[in-house]
């Protein structure tokens, strides 16, 4: 498959700072992208290179195997208005209210008439939930909704590429991971090829198909998010520390790669001492007939509170992972499928007993979800993967919360 977007052997450099240094770098259609590395060596260079801010000293810039440098000025205006970006800390225009802000890449780069412009607006707005706030102006928004605001700007010219420049910076963990789900959500619904520059680690790991690697102006790795975690490379491996060295800052949980340890741990108890153990996948989701109107951060909120009654639930020796933007991985010890049945039962009914509290914990419970549990049997050939796949495949559903509207 022809990559969407690639990079072969770009330098740039700006006087003696040598930036990119024959950076290599494929990039797929309808996939979120993210390019990590430590502050300061060049992944917003990266992103400039993509939405045509910057030229390359040398090599090769390809979109759909098209080189960028020999396509004719009308051609890279066209390919150009294809992108859209959205900025570090939003950047929006205080002086501007929101319908303004968002209708301003349709005003400035189409020539439809104002009434196509309104209903492109608030059609774009609607989808986002930023309904009624028009006539709002960015300083009387809370956080996250600025960072809504500034997506609907991106996206209202129905971009087939959308750049993120460090979306989370200056959020709290709770509206930092609502961001990310924010940004997988509208990539699933609307198909956009997305590529964020982070250095939030765990955190993008849920929401990306691809990582990218920039370190020395090389990328020293490409690939599945899960496949980083097993690279061998020094600098890499001292970057993801702090993912295994932490609980997870949403749910005080442990991070994945802490996950995937205990996985191999429990594995070897089972291949040398025969010790049964089962894997339970447990998914927190939005209703279905509400996903268009998702409220990210209460839904993270109610997330956490869940996550954290799960955590008390079980015995001191079993674990609870997470394991995606919304998924949790129970690691049962000395346990069968027949006494993992009973623990889902005992969950199920103790949820029910505690969810009037949990959900009234929470300011503002407007969104309706449901928890779906499923447990596997670990086999002495079973992997992960397969196992979450088979975990996932036998959920039902434990609680389910609907909304007042």
């Amino acid at each position: 498959m022809t990559p969407f977007i690639q990079f072969i052997d770009v330098y740039k450099s700006f006087g003696s700072t040598h930036v990119l240094e024959g950076a290599n770098l494929s990039i797929n259609r309808g996939e979120i992208t993210t390019v990590i590395g430590k502050s300061g060596v060049g992944k917003s260079v990266l992103l400039k290179h993509i939405i045509g801010l910057l030229e390359p000293d040398a090599g090769q810039i390809l979109f759909d195997g098209r080189l960028l440098s020999a396509m004719k000025k009308s051609e890279r205006k066209a390919l150009q208005s294809t992108f859209s970006y959205m900025f570090q800390g939003t950047a929006l225009f205080d002086s501007m209210n929101v319908y303004d802000n968002v209708a301003l890449p349709l005003k400035e780069g189409t020539r439809l008439p104002e009434r196509d412009i309104l209903e492109r607006v608030h059609s774009k707005m609607e989808q986002l939930d930023l309904k009624e706030i028009d006539r709002s102006y960015p300083s009387q928004l809370s956080g996250g909704m600025r960072k809504r605001v500034a997506l609907a700007r991106a996206l209202v010219t129905d971009p087939q590429i959308v750049l993120f420049d460090e979306p989370t910076t200056g959020l709290d963990p709770i509206r930092k991971h609502a961001v990310h789900s924010m940004i997988s959500n509208y990539q699933e619904r609307f198909g956009f090829t997305g590529i964020i520059v982070s250095h939030e680690i765990p955190d993008v790991f849920y929401i990306s198909q691809r990582v990218a690697f920039l370190n020395d102006g090389h990328i020293i790795f490409e690939g599945p998010p899960a496949d980083i975690l097993k690279v061998t490379d020094s600098v890499i491996q001292e970057f993801i520390k702090q993912a295994e060295n932490r609980r997870e800052d949403v749910t005080s949980l442990d991070p994945r790669p802490e996950a995937e340890r205990k996985f191999r741990a429990e594995m070897s108890k089972l291949n040398r001492h025969k010790i049964t153990f089962c894997l339970g996948a447990i998914e927190f989701t939005y209703l279905d007939e509400l996903r268009t109107k998702p409220e990210f951060v209460s839904f993270h909120h109610l997330f956490a509170s869940y996550a954290n009654f799960l955590q008390g639930s079980i015995r001191p020796t079993d674990s609870c992972s997470r394991y995606g933007p919304s998924d949790i991985m129970l690691l049962l010890t000395h346990t069968n499928l027949e006494q993992a049945a009973g623990f889902l039962a005992r969950i199920k009914r103790e949820i029910a007993e505690q969810a009037g509290e949990i959900v009234r914990a929470r300011p503002e419970p407007d969104v309706s979800f449901a928890i779906r549990l499923g447990m596997a049997e670990v086999r002495a050939e079973s992997d992960l993967a397969s196992l979450l796949d088979l975990a996932e495949s036998r959920q039902e559903t434990i609680y389910e919360y609907r909304a007042k509207r």
